[in-house]
């Protein structure tokens, strides 16, 4: 009896659609697998590399659904009328979620940001080290680190959130920043030699990323509606009753804020020992005087 029933079930449709879907399954999965290992060979960039393995996993997704649906599509014609009632109240309890796959298909298709770069999305800072499908992930930088450092802790952004904030990207069509750094110095100071040797510390330090900041900035000027920004070290100078302040502009790396501050700070306070006294760095000072009783 055992023996006719398990006879019936093999031969049976239900086991003859579960092994198609099942064999279609080992056949995509396989494929995707080969594909996934050859693409390397082909694609050089990392970026290209990890987008052509995102979306041969989508395909592979897609690919199953498809088959499941066309073996078993006779017995779902009766779940139309029930699929049609239900899908005002689905879209209504998924709406963030159909608003992040939605916000995943804009990612995708646009340069707002990619893998790698280092964004502020609804108010977090870090890199983008993953883009799923309702989610982006990044490693966050700053909160109760200061400066431009990883603080380890992996953040989850919903994609929906490009919808509804800003996205700050530093690294996008312009890889560079523009940054500063202020340094006061005694008003008896000769101010002509100290702008001239704060200046040459910007060409010495920053040169080079200026130069390549150069070419960048032409692409920007072609494609949206900016100004011929100066590139190029920049040292300007305030003075008030206490001291002269100089103020140090210059582009930097995105991912070289810090190091490069510590470069030309390291670079001032040289310079001003070198000086014999015409570099000054200058500070508050606050003098107690006190009074002796009668």
């Amino acid at each position: 009896m055992e023996t006719d029933q398990i006879t019936v079930f093999f031969e049976s449709t239900t086991f003859r659609n579960l092994a198609v879907v099942l064999f279609g399954i080992l056949v995509i999965l396989t494929l995707t697998a080969f594909i996934r290992r050859m693409v390397p060979r082909y694609v050089a960039d990392t970026n290209s590399r990890y987008r052509s393995r995102k979306f041969v996993n989508y395909i592979s997704f897609v690919l199953i659904l498809l088959l499941a649906l066309i073996v078993y599509s006779s017995q779902l014609s009766g779940l139309t009328v029930f699929l049609g009632v239900a899908g005002a109240g689905i879209a209504f309890a998924l709406q963030e979620v159909i608003a992040s796959i939605a916000g995943f298909v804009i990612i995708n298709f646009s340069s707002m940001f990619k893998v790698g770069d280092r964004v502020m999305i609804a108010g977090i800072r870090g890199d983008v080290v993953d883009i799923g499908v309702l989610r982006t992930t990044m490693m966050q930088m700053g909160d109760w680190v200061n400066g431009d450092l990883y603080n380890g802790r992996i953040v989850h952004v919903a994609n929906s959130s490009v919808f509804k904030d800003p996205i700050h990207n530093y690294s996008g069509e312009f890889p560079f920043l523009w940054d500063e750094v202020t340094i006061p110095i005694r008003l008896e100071c000769d101010h002509e030699l100290t702008r001239q040797a704060f200046l040459d510390i910007l060409n010495e330090v920053q040169g080079d990323f200026a130069k390549e900041a150069k070419k960048y900035w032409a692409v920007m000027t072609e494609r949206f509606m900016i100004e011929n920004a100066q590139v190029a070290p920049l040292v300007t100078l305030v003075f008030d009753e206490n001291w002269i302040t100089f103020t140090l502009r210059f582009v930097v790396d995105f991912k070289r804020r810090r190091i490069t501050k510590d470069q030309i700070y390291s670079q001032v306070l040289k310079a001003a020992r070198a000086s014999n006294g015409k570099i000054v760095i200058a500070a508050s000072t606050l003098e107690v005087t006190t009074f002796k009783g009668e």
